[in-house]
Order: C-alpha cells, then structure tokens, then sequence
C-alpha cells in the first residue's frame, strides 16, 4: 500500500487539503488518470465523481485512499447514483427558473436563488455518509442532508472556504493550453471532497461505522 502523511483523521487546513492529493507519487497519478478521463464527456464526469466516493469510502475504512482507480462499473455506478442525487436536490430551484420564463416574470427567480443555494449547502450532507456502506438512502433526504450541513458548524464553512480557494486556483491550468485544466481540476475536485469529508467524519464519527 502507498504511504498516506494526510487522511480524514489530520487537522483540516488549506495546507493539508491541497496536499492530500499530491502527496505521494499514486496519488498524483490518479490525479492525472482522473485528467484523461474527462476526455470523455459526462461519463468521465462520473468516473471521476465515484473515484472521489471510493477514495473517501477506504479512508473511512482505515485503508490508504489509493488505489482507487479500480472495478469503473463501481466508480461509474457511484458517480451516477450520486449525480441523480444533485439533480434531485436542483431540481426545485430549476422548476422556479422554468416558471419565471413561462410567466414571463422575475419574482420566481427570488425562491430558485433560495432553493439552489440550499441545494448546494446540502449536497456535501449526504456525500460523505453515502460513503460509508454506499447506503442510497443517505442520499435522497435533502433536509436531513441540509441539516447535517448546518451541524457541521465553522468547520463546515472552513471547508467551504479552502474548496472556493481550491476553485479559484484551478482555473491556473487554462495558461496550459487549456490541457492543465483537466488535470487542475480534478485536483480541486478532489481537494474539496477530503476537506467536506475530513468535517463530516469528525463531526458524526463515521470511521469504521
């Protein structure tokens, strides 16, 4: 097994997080396999999103995040059932944007602004819990995921912070031929799924559950 410094158990910081997936020689290969994958439209968007559940389910098992880059009908099966779980928690906010373009009036558009921001406070309320015994039903309960969020407290909203920074940097990769940003971005992607997990393993002590 590859050596791991940084895991879900290792204070959370900017630091640590932009480390965690450059730290050993395996961990930026999977990084630059994650790349390549994304030459291939949606689907690779998918195997990257289950790579990211897969990594995080072995930490919380006490194993090495890598290998993980292994069984793609796993990482494809993960990375849907967890897309369909975003678009479920979207959906509300997208049916108001439809309503405020059929009636041609821009009120609606105040709850989509509301309802898509909770959408995006939820998610990473059941990502890391599905990662435990990949359980769907920790997906599909948007207000048990937002109040997950919630109970996070400061470290929640740290982890927020280091994956907006995370996000902002990424886009260095355009000044790489626009290449780079295939590889960044998995980094950032990657970034911010240890530092919501690195929360909500501490906070709901989800090791070994």
């Amino acid at each position: 097994m590859p050596s791991q410094q940084i895991d879900l158990r290792t204070p959370l910081s900017f630091r640590t997080s932009f480390g965690f997936p450059l730290q050993s020689a395996v961990a930026r290969r999977e990084v630059v396999v994650g790349g390549l994958w994304l030459l291939v439209p949606f689907v690779g968007w998918l195997m990257n999103m289950g790579h990211r559940i897969v990594m995080v389910h072995h930490m919380l098992r006490g194993r090495s995040a890598w290998p993980a880059w292994q069984e793609p009908w796993t990482l494809l099966r993960h990375g849907f059932v967890t897309f369909l779980g975003m678009v479920y928690y979207y959906v509300p906010a997208a049916l108001f944007v439809v309503a405020a373009v059929a009636m041609e009036q821009w009120w609606p558009l105040v709850p989509a602004v509301v309802l898509f921001a909770a959408a995006t406070i939820a998610i990473p309320g059941y990502m890391s819990h599905y990662c435990v015994a990949f359980d769907r039903r920790e997906i599909f309960d948007p207000l048990r995921a937002l109040r997950r969020s919630f109970e996070g407290g400061a470290a929640y909203w740290h982890a927020w912070a280091i994956a907006l920074a995370a996000l902002v940097l990424s886009f260095v990769g355009l000044l790489a031929l626009g290449v780079g940003f295939l590889v960044s971005s998995v980094w950032f992607w990657q970034v911010a799924g240890f530092s919501f997990a690195s929360v909500f393993s501490g906070r709901f002590a989800l090791h070994r559950k």
